[in-house]
């Protein structure tokens, strides 16, 4: 191991131990949701994860759309052009805005589609109201992602940790007053979860906008920061657009399965949600190792070093390699007492065992495909993590799962073997396609033709 790597791994370990635990702070909140509904019975756990899945499907496009100014924030600071920076970010801020707008018409149509999948239909008013109330959530939950973007280029990451647990000690809080109903708050049942997490995602927001305002920056024109610059913007999205179709290749094929679960079942339905949640936890600890590793490629990038350009992707993959192992060895050892977390019914419990056993075989391939794409974003790389998706997911992974689950009547296991094989079709592409770019120098997003 030479020097530069041991370098790069140290720094990407001190960004991503942070950015792991508030991306997972994030997770947590939908978990504790799932956990307090779960509570009240299968059927309104089924119901919450299929509202929550269907949220994030839609909402999906617009967080990749605000990941686009990612690599254009954490280049420019490689640069040294801190003002430019600040600059992206309030275009990130104008973008996020406008993305809002526009999703929130198909988040309010979406139940429509419930009776098309066949889910079952004592689970659509639940599901429903979950996701209606969750729609509320959307603008605060993007806005925080550009803010986010900016703190952590500049390894910035305490108010970070402070607003994921400030987040979700009140996110808490509010699921048992809100869901059972307290003094003078009524019962909502589901949508008082919904709830909670949208103030809990309003509180974050505030906490590391207030962190942004002490940021001073070198004498500039104040004027043109704040302003909407439409080329900044249409170079945003040029980069985001493919993230965020990949994104949502990626969660539609899940909620795909889930819907198809729902056909199965309650129960059944209920342990997908169930693995689902935990699948999805120890994926966002990957998803923040590959922020980290996002960001020190694009600082390289940036500064036009390409030894450690390429030294900083292989360090993000080692570290996620080895974040994955400790999700896969919890899942295959203790897949009862996992399941327990959240929820105490047996017929629950008894159908996810198996699908947390199949889970644990994938955790690698699931970490890898995060931190393949979150490096290749770093280096502006958008459209072969759209192409890779699209052929692991869908042409690989949900044939392979209809076949099992349906064909061969395997059911929900079927399925999971199927999404199994798509994860593991996209990581070899994607950590194919960094291997063979980093080998020369990257072009850095501004000055790209």
């Amino acid at each position: 191991m030479n020097s530069l790597f041991r370098t790069e791994l140290r720094q990407l370990l001190r960004l991503a131990a942070p950015l792991a635990a508030a991306q997972a702070g994030t997770q947590i909140m939908s978990l504790v949701d799932l956990a307090v509904v779960g509570r009240l019975g299968a059927r309104e756990l089924g119901a919450a994860g299929l509202g929550n899945a269907i949220f994030f499907t839609i909402s999906i496009l617009g967080i990749g759309l605000n990941l686009g100014v990612d690599p254009m924030i954490s280049q420019a600071f490689g640069a040294g052009d801190a003002v430019r920076a600040r600059h992206v970010m309030w275009q990130g801020i104008w973008l996020a805005l406008g993305v809002t707008a526009v999703l929130t018409i198909p988040l309010l149509f979406a139940p429509m589609l419930l009776p098309l999948f066949d889910v079952a239909e004592s689970l659509r008013p639940m599901a429903t109201q979950f996701l209606l109330v969750r729609t509320a959530g959307l603008a605060p939950l993007l806005l925080f992602l550009v803010v986010r973007a900016y703190l952590q280029s500049q390894h910035i990451t305490r108010p970070m940790i402070v607003a994921m647990l400030v987040g979700n000690v009140v996110n808490l809080i509010l699921d048992l007053v809100l869901v059972f109903g307290w003094g003078p708050f009524p019962r909502m049942g589901v949508a008082g979860a919904a709830l909670s997490t949208d103030l809990g995602s309003v509180l974050q927001l505030v906490i590391i906008v207030w962190t942004v305002k002490s940021i001073h920056l070198p004498p500039h024109d104040a004027g043109v920061l704040h302003h909407p610059r439409w080329r900044e913007i249409r170079q945003a999205i040029r980069i985001g657009l493919p993230i965020g179709i990949q994104m949502a290749a990626e969660i539609g094929v899940f909620v795909l399965v889930g819907l198809l679960a729902g056909h199965l079942g309650a129960i059944e339905l209920a342990a997908h949600q169930l693995v689902l949640g935990f699948a999805s936890f120890t994926f966002t600890i990957a998803v923040g190792v590959a922020s980290a590793g996002a960001v020190r490629v694009g600082l390289a990038v940036g500064a036009r070093d390409q030894p450690r350009t390429r030294t900083a992707g292989f360090a993000a993959i080692v570290g996620g390699i080895a974040i994955m192992l400790v999700g896969a060895a919890t899942f295959a050892l203790f897949p009862r007492g996992v399941a327990r977390l959240l929820t105490d019914q047996e017929p629950v419990i008894a159908a996810a065992v198996p699908v947390l056993l199949i889970a644990a075989v994938f955790q690698l391939s699931d970490g890898l495909q995060a931190i393949g794409a979150g490096i290749l974003r770093g280096a502006g790389d958008a459209t072969f993590p759209l192409a890779s998706n699209l052929v692991g997911h869908w042409l690989v992974g949900l044939p392979i799962a209809l076949y099992l689950g349906f064909h061969r009547n395997m059911g929900i296991i079927g399925l999971w073997w199927g999404l199994c094989a798509g994860l593991t079709a996209v990581a070899i592409l994607l950590l194919f396609r960094f291997n063979r770019l980093s080998k020369t120098e990257i072009v850095p997003i501004q000055r790209r033709a």
